[in-house]
């Protein structure tokens, strides 16, 4: 009876939990960590939002199930970002479901399109669901290179001709999490034909759509390439847009096939969203969208503030080009530690909580991820920790530092 249980067998240990005890016990002992760990908005949900929420809960007519795959206002005004921001034109009623955030989205379509044994390919590093959503449907994970690139599209190639099972979908997440990194329309292009050739399916996620920082330059959908609705579906979220991470709210848009099945698992699963909360989402994506403009902006000045201490404090990290965080380099007389140890040891010496690399794949040990999600004085706050840390300990050896 002791024996774990098959599915939980099949997930690792979770490695960010060594550097959350050590954060837990640090704030015990009253110290003030500056948490750069979770990608978790500071910023409150636009007030035309809330208000919209407000408005709509005092309806006790909302107050009853709502639809598993979202109000028909709530996909209506999904497909009509998707026809504003992308020129993808998209069915409500065949194209689209609401989800539960993207990471639900994500999970249970894993669970509604994976067969035991089919073999997904998956960027390392990447955000831990797109691998493990399918590790827990039964799948195998095999790692392809995250940048997007000929090297990736050749090892999407490769894999597909050595892989036994042959692949059955990929993941893609420009702009990326951890890696920030963004893909071209040229590279979606040559991907989109792979897939076709293949029959792969193409799973993208974009929940970092409107996180970007050149203005001339936003991030494109894998949609908006001919032939990308024969075999894909794009995940979007709410969260990071509007602010509205605890809300719960995000989209599956693309190939009806992929869309029905996702939205027969979860008829099974769940009721859907809190109907005031759908109906405020719509309103976050149908009013005015100056909220994001200045979130974008919120998000460029934190960005330039931390990279610009980082490199006075002798830390070069390269400033990230969209999504909200750095992805930053270990120094190099710390990175014999690895990412969990180098990130224990900025807590404890800098104050300053950071997420490790090999939280995200084991591609991912040679740096950690380090969040926007503080204002300008606490970014300035851990910079001056981590001064003090790499500086002031600058000739003491890294064990030195450690016994310390």
């Amino acid at each position: 009876m002791a024996e774990e249980f098959h599915r939980i067998r099949r997930l690792p240990p979770y490695v960010f939990a060594e550097v959350n005890t050590a954060k837990a016990k640090a704030r015990a002992a009253a110290e003030d960590i500056v948490d750069l760990g979770m990608g978790n908005p500071d910023s409150p949900t636009p007030a035309h939002i809330v208000a919209k929420l407000v408005e709509t809960v005092q309806d006790p007519r909302s107050h009853r199930y709502s639809m598993s795959k979202g109000i028909p206002g709530l996909r209506k005004a999904l497909a009509g970002y998707y026809a504003r921001r992308f020129g993808v034109k998209l069915d409500p009623e065949t194209e689209v479901v609401a989800t539960l955030g993207s990471k639900e989205g994500l999970a249970n379509l894993a669970q509604a399109i994976t067969s035991p044994g089919d073999t997904i390919l998956v960027p390392n590093p990447s955000y831990p669901i797109h691998q493990f959503g399918f590790i827990i449907a039964g799948a195998t994970a095999r790692s392809i290179p995250y940048t997007p690139d000929d090297a990736m599209l050749e090892a999407i190639t490769r894999a597909v001709k050595h892989s036994v099972p042959k692949p059955t979908a990929l993941i893609v997440n420009f702009p990326s999490n951890p890696t920030a990194l963004l893909a071209s329309r040229e590279f979606y292009k040559e991907l989109v034909r792979i897939a076709r050739q293949h029959e792969l399916f193409i799973l993208s996620d974009l929940a970092y759509a409107e996180l970007y920082f050149d203005e001339a330059n936003p991030p494109p959908s894998v949609l908006e390439i001919p032939g990308a609705m024969d075999c894909t579906v794009e995940f979007t979220s709410l969260s990071k847009t509007y602010n509205m991470p605890g809300w719960r709210m995000g989209f599956a848009a693309g190939n009806p096939r992929l869309i029905s099945a996702l939205a027969r698992v979860k008829s099974y699963l769940d009721y859907g969203a809190f109907t005031p909360i759908q109906v405020a989402a719509a309103a976050a994506l149908n009013g005015p969208q100056d909220c994001v403009a200045e979130m974008r902006a919120l998000y460029r000045e934190r960005r330039d503030v931390l990279v610009k201490g980082l490199q006075q404090a002798g830390w070069d990290v390269p400033p990230c080009e969209g999504s909200m965080f750095l992805w930053a380099p270990i120094p190099e007389r710390f990175r014999d530690l690895g990412s969990v140890g180098f990130s224990k040891l900025l807590l404890e010496k800098a104050k300053v909580a950071v997420a490790p690399g090999v939280g995200f794949g084991e591609h991912g040990d040679g740096h950690v991820r380090i969040a926007l999600v503080e204002n300008s004085q606490r970014i300035r706050q851990a910079l001056r920790g981590i001064r003090t840390f790499l500086q002031g300990d600058n000739a003491a050896p890294v064990e030195e530092q450690i016994k310390a």
